[in-house]
């Protein structure tokens, strides 16, 4: 190119031409040239060698390079081509003006800078596309952390683009960012904050993206949507969205249930307060009454053994009610209730399984319930927990017990109605 304009600037000054309008026109076929040149390698970069690349890569077995394909990648590196060619031929050109040449120079300098931020940004978004289709690593929360390299890159990238302009040694600049390091803190302090949170709950797997968690200092209570460098989201189960700083999580305290459900069983924790007054020794019709339950069988008959042998041994008077062993009405519900839970089919055998007597209370007498489910989704857990009560709430008339209840309105009516009540003497 450079011996065409040299023949044009002959040319011209044949024609009869000053040096300087000769000079001027040359220059500025070359730039029209230049511009031409530029669009066409645009052209060509564009239209046929990303064609091919994108054909090769979607009829390609692998995985990661249809992913650098839609995070436009491919795309982002075809905006070199023209820069490519100024720089080639910007010297033929415009070597003849070198304050317009170091223009150009440092205009195309500030052009590849924004092409290759936006191709890092590109691959960054590729790497967090790859690793959200993998099965093992899709719930991390990298997105904070490629949000930190994204935010170092652009700082980076504007020191070289103010050198570019200053015509100044990034150096330089660089170091006079000491400075300036108090209001950079306080300007990107939650980034910061967020950044060095993203790496502590990264690190300690503390919430992973689809986490049931609960955060009760910010009225949060659902599953993680998003882990970002300084917030985190939570959908709450009425279908809200709440925004967590990043950095709260680590400050404070908060629950997750991800240990739940991995483990495959949901806690079901809940007591029967029994009315102390109801609890008494079973007489012979009630242990028979109680022998035909299904689930009893084999639980009396092993226990009267056990007592029958246990009195004998000690030459127990029976006759006195408070002599001896005796089978109680309680006793015998509380082994009802181990074995109907032994046999429903959706409590977790494996996992810690307890009915327990829990301290007497103004309430009564609590049995508590301490079981597992093995279905772990919200609606079910809650029909297996209230199939249970509801049955052991009907059953427990059989053994004579009552479940204690605070008097109602209408109980406080009918006992007054029943002191007020003329006798019939």
């Amino acid at each position: 190119m450079e011996s065409l304009l040299t023949a044009v600037y002959e040319w011209l000054m044949a024609q009869g031409l000053p040096p300087d309008q000769a000079s001027l026109t040359s220059t500025g076929l070359g730039l029209v040239l230049l511009l031409i040149l530029a669009w066409a390698a645009n052209f060509v970069a564009k239209r046929i060698i990303l064609q091919v690349v994108s054909t090769v890569v979607k009829f390609s077995s692998f995985k990661w390079d249809d992913a650098l394909l839609e995070s436009g990648v491919f795309t982002r590196l075809s905006h070199i081509a023209p820069a490519m060619a100024i720089n080639f031929y910007g010297d033929d050109v415009l070597g003849n003006t070198p304050e317009m040449l170091a223009g150009v120079h440092a205009a195309v300098n500030i052009y590849l800078t924004f092409i290759w931020l936006a191709v890092f940004f590109g691959f960054l978004d590729a790497v967090a596309l790859i690793i959200s289709r993998a099965e093992k690593a899709s719930h991390m929360p990298v997105k904070g952390f490629f949000q930190a390299m994204k935010l170092i890159a652009t700082v980076l990238g504007i020191i070289l683009m103010l050198a570019t302009i200053l015509n100044k040694s990034p150096i330089y600049l660089l170091s006079g960012l000491g400075a300036l390091t108090a209001v950079l803190l306080l300007v990107f302090r939650d980034a910061i904050l967020g950044f060095v949170a993203g790496i502590m709950i990264s690190t300690n797997n503390l919430v992973r993206i689809g986490d049931w968690i609960e955060v009760p200092k910010a009225g949060a209570d659902g599953d993680v949507i998003d882990v970002s460098l300084t917030t985190v989201k939570v959908q709450n189960w009425d279908k809200t969205i709440t925004t967590i700083p990043t950095y709260d999580l680590i400050s404070g305290s908060f629950k997750n249930w991800r240990g739940m459900q991995e483990s495959g069983g949901r806690r079901i924790k809940r007591a029967l307060n029994i009315d102390l007054q109801s609890i008494r020794f079973a007489d012979e019709d009630l242990i028979e009454r109680w022998s035909k339950f299904d689930l009893l069988k084999d639980y009396l008959k092993t226990k009267r053994e056990e007592i029958d042998k246990a009195n004998k041994e000690k030459g127990t008077d029976l006759t006195i009610l408070g002599n001896g062993r005796r089978i109680t009405n309680l006793g015998t519900f509380r082994a009802y209730c181990v074995a109907y839970l032994k046999a429903h089919p959706q409590i977790h055998q494996e996992m810690t399984f307890l009915v327990r007597q829990l301290a007497p209370t103004e309430h009564g007498l609590p049995i508590e319930i301490y079981v597992f489910s093995k279905d772990t989704r919200w609606a079910y857990y809650e029909a297996i927990q209230a199939d249970i009560f509801d049955h052991l709430t009907a059953v427990i008339d059989q053994f004579d017990l009552r479940i204690y209840q605070q008097p109602s309105g209408r109980d406080v009516k009918e006992a007054l109605g029943q002191m007020t009540k003329p006798s019939k003497e």
